[in-house]
């Protein structure tokens, strides 16, 4: 969450943000129940000094009558105290359950815009791949050539899930592994974590784990749920921890399968691969001062786009509107790669993304660092897509089709697969 000392001197700003965002929050409900609890908290307070007096005065001696006073007095200043303390509870947790819906800050250079169409474009790499041939999709591609089985897995588990097959297989394996060596090339440690996490840590780095609204499936008589991205483990590694100014940044690099509800995630560009219930992620995550979180932003784009780059695959970086970003995201880049099978004509389709989140997870999660003066500051938190492997065979298979039916294979590629095409007749 935000700073909620800022709420009053930042009000105007903070307003603005939220319509930028296309949000309906109350911010002065909030600021009401502020001052609600800033009262509370100094009656409470003054109660209690009061309590204290009267225990102190209780040890001297005295009369019978004034003890009897004294302890009437103690037993009433004891019921007052209960009863703001009752009250406080309640305005606390609505305060704090309304203070966490206000997103963070966003970047004064974020584009202004509510849908994704005002996304604005910051450069390209490659041009988009022209066949000279009808192009297929990814779908038709993966049913002729035997490597993705839809109809199988929505017998067996249900629509947008899927069967990989055959090559389909190592080459999700070798697109992890192709991920994980050039991450772990930039400083990142390897981690392969839980596909399941508190409630808790979802709600502190900004997924709602319940609730119409929520992508997160919950886990049925438990706290907790499967995660939608190693971002929330990652994030969670270092919950609740003190870290030294000496050991930031901390770059971890998450594998994990990811799961998503995809409530309403419908229409043409949703079909295949492109959005499913179940797909494997390697992940970038960074712990990092916060001087330093702008310059670590711009060098997980670089990665990703090193990545893109690597497999040949043509692709344009968008800055994020304010309208498009996660409630935890200041900036956020999408990459978007060419995906030939989509629309009419092609079209590109989001394969990444990257995100400053600046302290508003560490604050949710009260993950601090201690300065060069010993001061206890928040660490500033980072995230970014290496790979999503489902998207990413789109973007591969849609690209590298050839007009006899088969898909050559990336020559980056080549040394984590042991082959160089997939064929009908092999």
């Amino acid at each position: 969450m935000i700073d909620l000392k800022d709420l009053k001197s930042r009000r105007q700003e903070i307003a603005a943000n939220i319509a930028n965002r296309g949000m309906q929050i109350d911010l002065e409900a909030i600021i009401a129940l502020q001052d609600q609890r800033s009262v509370l908290l100094q009656e409470t307070e003054a109660l209690r000094a009061r309590r204290n007096e009267n225990a102190t005065k209780m040890k001297s001696k005295m009369d019978s009558e004034t003890r009897a006073t004294l302890i009437a007095e103690g037993k009433s200043i004891k019921e007052e105290i209960a009863v703001r303390e009752e009250q406080l509870q309640q305005v606390e947790s609505s305060y704090i359950s309304l203070a966490k819906t206000i997103p963070n800050y966003a970047h004064p250079d974020a584009p202004v815009g509510k849908l994704d169409t005002d996304n604005l474009e910051i450069s390209r790499w490659g041009e988009p791949t022209r066949l000279d041939f009808p192009p297929k999709d990814h779908v038709q591609l993966g049913e002729e050539l035997d490597l993705i089985d839809f109809d199988t897995a929505t017998r067996v588990s249900g629509a947008k899930f899927y069967y990989l097959r055959n090559e389909a297989v190592i080459l999700e394996l070798a697109l992890e592994r192709y991920a994980l060596d050039i991450l772990v090339k930039h400083g990142f440690t390897p981690t392969i974590t839980p596909d399941i996490a508190r409630e808790e840590v979802l709600e502190g780095i900004g997924f709602n784990p319940r609730g119409e609204e929520s992508n997160i499936y919950t886990i049925e008589g438990t706290d907790t749920c499967l995660v939608g991205t190693a971002e929330i483990t990652l994030g969670g590694y270092h919950a609740g921890k003190i870290l030294s100014e000496s050991e930031l940044p901390i770059k971890l690099a998450g594998l994990s399968h990811c799961f998503r509800r995809e409530a309403g995630g419908a229409g043409q560009y949703s079909k295949g691969l492109y959005r499913v219930h179940q797909f494997s992620k390697v992940e970038m995550f960074v712990y990092s001062l916060p001087e330093d979180a702008e310059t670590i932003h711009q060098q997980l784009l670089a990665i990703e786009e090193e990545i893109f780059q690597g497999l040949g695959i043509p692709y344009h970086v968008v800055d994020t509107c304010t309208g498009d970003l996660g409630a935890p995201a200041f900036r956020k880049y999408d990459i978007e790669a060419w995906m030939p099978g989509r629309g009419e004509s092609g079209e590109y389709g989001e394969v990444t993304s990257t995100s400053n989140c600046t302290d508003y997870q560490s604050r949710r999660l009260n993950i601090r660092y201690r300065d060069g003066q010993g001061k206890i500051r928040h660490v500033y938190l980072l995230n970014g897509t290496a790979i999503a492997i489902s998207r990413a065979l789109v973007a591969l298979l849609e690209n590298f089709q050839r007009s006899d039916g088969s898909v050559g294979i990336p020559e980056k590629l080549i040394p984590y697969t042991g082959f160089s095409e997939i064929r009908r007749d092999r």
